[in-house]
């Protein structure tokens, strides 16, 4: 267990308000340092997660995410999903595009958070929302 984070279990933490992504931010940053992520690394997942977790309350609604230690039998890392239940992203390919923004805000939430970790996952509709999922590997 580190700093009460049960590294054998999945962690997960709604987001409702503000200071439900900082709380996002902590527990992302607690789980890479537990995985020995390099501090470089663990900027980018920390800086990923903010913004994923920041567009699942504005764009979504608010919604869940679950913070998982994964381990390929090579190396360790953090496994990061976003739900929420909100109207999903109409155009997905133009939502991952750098600068695009439906918001006001620079346009590199999505497209950014994808070059942050290793490997991104999408799926979204109107009918069941956003669901992304990020894996951030050590080296």
């Amino acid at each position: 267990m580190t700093a009460g984070v049960d590294l054998g279990q999945p962690q997960a933490q709604s987001v409702r308000s503000d200071e439900d992504v900082v709380r996002v931010r902590q527990l992302v940053r607690t789980v890479a340092v537990a995985v020995k992520l390099s501090l470089v690394d663990q900027t980018k997942v920390v800086t990923a997660a903010s913004e994923l977790a920041r567009n699942t309350l504005v764009y979504g609604g608010g919604g869940t995410v679950e913070v998982t230690t994964v381990d390929n039998g090579r190396r360790k890392g953090v496994r990061i999903v976003f739900a929420d239940s909100g109207p999903g992203i109409a155009d997905l390919d133009m939502a991952l595009t750098d600068g695009y923004t439906t918001g006001g805000g620079l346009g590199l939430g999505l497209s950014g958070s994808r070059r942050l970790v290793d490997e991104f996952e999408i799926e979204t509709s109107a009918e069941t929302g956003t669901r992304i999922t990020v894996t951030k590997w050590s080296r």
